[in-house]
């Protein structure tokens, strides 16, 4: 699936995407604990990588952080910056995040690496590692699976990723594994969670 493919496809879909999942109050509980939890143990600028409607970065925002929320969308972008003005949002794709060299104290990727074809999956990570400075944090949220494989995700395809397959992705990429959080809520797709530390 190409960067402009799921562009297009988001930009179609924004305002449904927005009405349907843009507020952190219908994010599930404990989400918001594991993600408030993740930012308290950072000091330093964080990103909110592929921020889609800017909730998340919001959130972060007013947990008293310096954040910018990125996303390749520029329909999420435009929306995300009318939507919460006191935060910077901007296009950016995990080709370049457009961040210095270990710049960042914590990214959160939340969601936003499912569409990517599993083997562009370490380069997106590598870029993750790029940006982090050593002893950072990522966090990663993504669809639990039993085995890595596609499925018709309502706006475009994505992927199903076994925590330890992305466990390994993330070690290979320089960092090591600190949490992993797996949930099936009914009525849901599996759902995982990776904390990881930026070792070198």
């Amino acid at each position: 699936m190409s960067i402009s493919e799921v562009r297009a496809a988001y930009t179609e879909r924004a305002e449904e995407y927005i009405s349907l999942l843009g507020s952190v109050a219908d994010t599930h509980e404990l989400d918001r604990e594991l993600i408030t939890r993740w930012a308290a143990s950072l000091d330093g600028p964080l990103l909110d990588a592929g921020c889609g409607p800017g909730h998340w970065t919001d959130h972060l925002r007013r947990l008293g952080h310096d954040v910018e929320g990125v996303d390749l969308t520029p329909a999420f972008v435009a929306r995300a910056a009318e939507r919460f003005p006191a935060v910077p949002f901007r296009v950016a794709s995990f080709d370049d995040l457009g961040v210095p060299d270990a710049g960042l104290a914590g990214i959160l990727a939340w969601y936003s690496l499912i569409h990517l074809e599993p083997d562009r999956v370490p380069s997106a990570l590598d870029e993750l590692a790029r940006c982090i400075r050593p002893g950072g944090s990522l966090l990663l949220g993504f669809f639990d699976g039993v085995s890595i494989e596609p499925f018709p995700h309502k706006v475009v395809t994505a992927y199903f990723w076994p925590p330890t397959a992305m466990a390994q992705r993330l070690e290979a990429a320089g960092f090591a594994v600190e949490e992993m959080h797996t949930r099936t809520d009914p009525g849901r797709r599996p759902h995982a969670a990776i904390m990881a530390r930026r070792t070198s």
